[in-house]
């Protein structure tokens, strides 16, 4: 399973929204400047996460988005999911639709998939914006915000 863009940008503009939480709505235009990545694309990656209730967008000379729950209550499992679809590193173990498969009550690998799949969603649920929010803080760099994703 290979991440494009929209789950990368979209995680790394959650995990800017997170750290800039306190400070009300973000506008798309300084998360963009920030993360280096084009506004229109961000604008796009946007409309899933506020349909999911990841974000909020506020209107208004002072609006722009913000967390739509807790950063403790977002994990980059659920960002992910959202973006990219389901987890699945081939299309007969996908989370929620698996593939009709004719080899599924024979095939040796599905279980090596499975495995592959589980350990994948293991590892993006087990962190919230939080603690992502928390280890940008400890990379070296010229501020705060998210880089390196």
């Amino acid at each position: 399973m290979k991440l494009s863009t929209r789950g990368r940008y979209g995680l790394r503009a959650m995990i800017d929204m997170a750290q800039s939480d306190e400070k009300g709505p973000i506008a798309t235009r300084t998360i963009a400047e920030r993360q280096g990545i084009s506004e229109r694309y961000l604008e796009q990656l946007m409309v899933p996460l506020k349909r999911a209730g990841l974000i909020k967008s506020v209107r208004g000379s002072q609006g722009g988005y913000t967390l739509g729950k807790n950063p403790q209550n977002i994990t980059a499992g659920d960002i992910i999911r959202v973006l990219e679809g389901p987890i699945a590193p081939v299309e007969c173990v996908n989370e929620t639709n698996p593939e009709e498969c004719s080899r599924a009550d024979y095939c040796v690998t599905r279980v090596i998939w499975s495995k592959v799949r589980d350990s994948i969603a293991e590892v993006l649920d087990s962190y919230t914006l939080v603690d992502l929010a928390r280890e940008s803080q400890k990379l070296p760099g010229k501020d705060s915000f998210v880089y390196r994703i």
